[in-house]
């Protein structure tokens, strides 16, 4: 079964980022010239799907702006011949169906995933967070789509990271599938366990390919201490009824939902750009570090 929809969970209240994120959502803050949420959704455009599905909360009125058609500038635009930046506004609002779900309570990430049941309905979707920017030649998510066409489960995308950092992250416990040396059968998942209690070191990454049987396994995942529920553990429900992959994707990740890795990601992609690309690193090669 194809995967036509995608849900963003972007309700957040952007807390690491304060006080820029303050009175705009930490998804429109910009990677050079785009907003994070925007390379996220043109990586979902380029996997194929069709439709996003935003699950948005108080404050977030302006990614649904961005999405928006803009015709004031867009006119402003066309008087003024500024013929390539009316080309970029109007591909922005043109890239794919958005609809949005409003999350009324910041209830973790389980809960957000939730609230899209009505609008996905029976069929596989994908899961897209916008703190993970994932640079590869074949996008992320049509890496994902293709491992789940072969196995027909769940796929979660999982990452190699140092043991240090482990209790980050949801992690899981899996072995190799087969020949595939990048595909796993996942045989329990732990939200955020103690170094020396992490099964692996695999870390969930924000990219999920789920079938419409977790939204039964939310509903009945209970609160964590924090009062959230969490789709690691209802993913956990999920794999002792059905399988579950996990894939080691192929590209670089950046964690733009911390100060450094965003700033880490500005430099990556403002050296990538043509235009630049160039100056810039003569910039940076000219500082006294």
């Amino acid at each position: 079964m194809l995967i036509r929809k995608a849900v963003f969970p972007a309700a957040g209240l952007g807390t690491r980022f304060l006080p820029a994120t303050k009175a705009q959502p930490k998804e429109m803050l910009p990677l050079v010239d785009k907003p994070i949420i925007q390379y996220v959704i043109e990586e979902a455009v380029a996997s194929g799907i069709t439709s996003i599905i935003i699950v948005t909360g108080k404050g977030k009125n302006a990614i649904e702006d961005h999405f928006d058609v803009s015709k004031e500038l867009e006119r402003l635009l066309e008087e003024r011949g500024q013929t390539d930046l009316l080309d970029q506004v109007r591909s922005i609002s043109n890239l794919i169906n958005v609809s949005y779900v409003r999350q009324g309570e910041s209830l973790g990430l389980g809960h957000a995933v939730l609230m899209a049941k009505d609008l996905v309905a029976n069929e596989p979707f994908a899961v897209m967070l916008g703190d993970d920017i994932i640079d590869s030649p074949v996008p992320c998510m049509k890496q994902m789509i293709d491992v789940f066409e072969r196995h027909g489960g769940p796929v979660i995308a999982v990452q190699q990271v140092p043991k240090a950092e482990i209790s980050a992250y949801g992690v899981i416990d899996g072995v190799p599938e087969g020949d595939e040396d990048r595909v796993y059968r996942i045989r329990d998942l732990v939200e955020k366990p103690k170094v020396a209690e992490a099964p692996s070191d695999l870390a969930i990454i924000g990219r999920y390919i789920l079938t419409p049987d977790i939204f039964e396994e939310l509903e009945r995942t209970p609160r964590d201490q924090g009062g959230e529920i969490q789709l690691t553990n209802g993913m956990r429900q999920l794999s002792r009824k059905r399988p579950l992959f996990g894939y080691r994707f192929e590209g670089r990740r950046h964690d733009a939902g911390n100060k450094l890795g965003f700033l880490k990601a500005t430099v990556e992609f403002a050296l990538k750009r043509p235009d630049l690309g160039g100056p810039f690193r003569d910039y940076l090669k000219s500082l006294d570090l």
